[in-house]
């Protein structure tokens, strides 16, 4: 299946495009194996930006929040190649290879992988597929995502702390939490999983603290951040509706004026 510039096989992923273009999606549900091709890609976290160049080749796991940006060389084109690692796939294989469930990972939530020729060699082996050279079945969506899991046990068999914590979030200060998070444009039963709440109880905990709802504190914190940095940092609003959680222009514009009576461009 191709979505614009991604084709889609099952859980892998071929990404290519020739302008920046940025993720459609900010919460990582799952772990993903990434191979960049070419171009760079720029991750946002709520620990800063890090910036992955052609030829790396990492891990990201599950249950984050992060803005992604991808970026083409020069007169070139952004690719990538991502395997999506679920977590029913993993406890399938963890089972069959009686592997002992480890203790929480507390890692690096990237991690970098050293280079190595299989690995490398192993994301070449996909492109046919995404080239329609070969037909492609979920079978074979399985057979190779299983030679994934493979080779990064192969490459470092301490790996499986990585993969193989199935532990959920646990509960964690929540005001604390949605004020360093609140510019990720993510659904609030995802922000109620990444604090360990069920969503009543996310709810619950979120009006004894902020006294309002989530989606209300959610609007106005971030239209608080756009009035400061249009008015102390000189930015304008298309420059920075996105990056503090709106998803178009237009809706932005709206809720500010209904906020403050005045349009972004009037800020003075």
């Amino acid at each position: 299946m191709e979505i614009q510039d991604h084709t889609l096989l099952n859980n892998l992923v071929y990404a290519c495009v020739d302008s920046t273009q940025r993720g459609h999606e900010q919460f990582v549900q799952e772990h993903a194996l990434g191979y960049i091709i070419a171009g760079e890609s720029h991750l946002l976290t709520n620990q800063g930006i890090r910036i992955f160049k052609a030829g790396t080749v990492a891990l990201v796991r599950r249950n984050q929040l992060i803005k992604s940006l991808k970026v083409p060389p020069p007169d070139g084109e952004f690719k990538a190649i991502n395997i999506f690692l679920d977590q029913a796939f993993l406890r399938k294989y963890s089972a069959e290879n009686k592997i002992e469930t480890p203790a929480k990972y507390q890692g690096d939530p990237i991690s970098v992988l050293p280079p190595d020729p299989f690995i490398k060699g192993y994301f070449d082996s996909l492109m046919p597929y995404f080239n329609r050279i070969l037909p492609f079945k979920e079978a074979m969506a399985e057979l190779k995502t299983r030679e994934a899991v493979e080779l990064l046990l192969h490459q470092n068999p301490a790996v499986k702390e990585f993969l193989f914590d199935f532990s959920e979030p646990y509960k964690i200060d929540l005001e604390a939490y949605m004020n360093n998070n609140y510019k990720f444009n993510v659904p609030i039963d995802q922000f109620a999983k990444l604090t360990g709440r069920s969503l009543a109880g996310f709810k619950r905990d979120f009006s004894r603290i902020f006294n309002t709802s989530p989606g209300n504190w959610l609007q106005q914190k971030r239209l608080s951040e756009a009035y400061y940095l249009i008015q102390k940092k000189g930015k304008k609003p298309a420059e920075i509706y996105l990056d503090i959680g709106f998803e178009n222009l237009s809706h932005f514009y709206f809720a500010f004026k209904k906020t403050f009576g005045i349009t972004p461009s009037a800020v003075v």
